[in-house]
């Protein structure tokens, strides 16, 4: 079993989103309805090691029939990541109401016409196997549930994302009301933390058949 952990977080290693990760992963091994202690996990730091930009060779080959041998280098080396793995994480937070500009980089690189996705009138359709995604969502303020104070357009945008690349299995964790405190943080990462746990047992057996 192949998982891939992208980690979108300025904080690194020390973010909560990246530990409660990591907690997945060692749970997963332990998990009595697979055997996955030999799980091979391929960790991309986004933010330590940024990608290069969408660059004119990559936008002219876009559209040309003979693009440049490399122009595809980068693009092609996110997409097989996620090709020969069975499960996908995404630990990011969420700035200014989306997606920090390390993450929609990298999404940028992967959904690509005719390589992740195909073009229809009735809108793109996804060329990847569907597999488990988690993406692990931090935040300093609320966006989801009562407490709301601002919008979420985050969630409805990486649903729709991987969905068109053909990923649709996808479970959002929120860590939420991250600046109030230690006491609200260790609030949130309780409740996402038992909310992760839930999702184990299905997620192995989801891996494995």
């Amino acid at each position: 079993m192949h998982a891939l952990l992208l980690n979108c977080s300025p904080h690194g290693t020390a973010s909560h989103g990246y530990r409660l990760a990591k907690e997945m992963f060692a749970a997963l091994k332990q998990s009595p309805e697979a055997n996955m202690q030999d799980v091979k996990l391929i960790e991309r730091d986004l933010v330590a090691e940024p990608l290069p930009i969408i660059d004119q060779k990559y936008a002219a080959a876009i559209t040309s029939k003979t693009p440049i041998a490399d122009a595809f280098d980068w693009s092609e080396r996110l997409i097989g990541e996620i090709e020969q793995t069975d499960m996908l994480v995404i630990t990011t937070p969420m700035h200014n109401f989306t997606v920090p500009a390390s993450l929609k980089l990298w999404i940028d690189h992967v959904l690509r016409i005719h390589r992740t996705f195909s073009p229809t009138p009735e809108g793109k359709i996804g060329l990847m196997q569907d597999r488990p995604t988690f993406v692990i969502v931090g935040s300093g303020g609320f966006h989801a549930g009562e407490r709301a104070r601002q919008p979420d357009f985050l969630t409805p945008y990486m649903r729709y994302a991987l969905g068109s690349i053909g990923i649709k299995n996808v479970k959002f964790i929120l860590l939420e009301g991250l600046v109030f405190g230690d006491a609200a943080v260790e609030e949130a990462v309780a409740a996402a933390r038992r909310e992760m746990m839930v999702d184990i047992p299905f997620c192995a057996l989801q891996v494995v058949t």
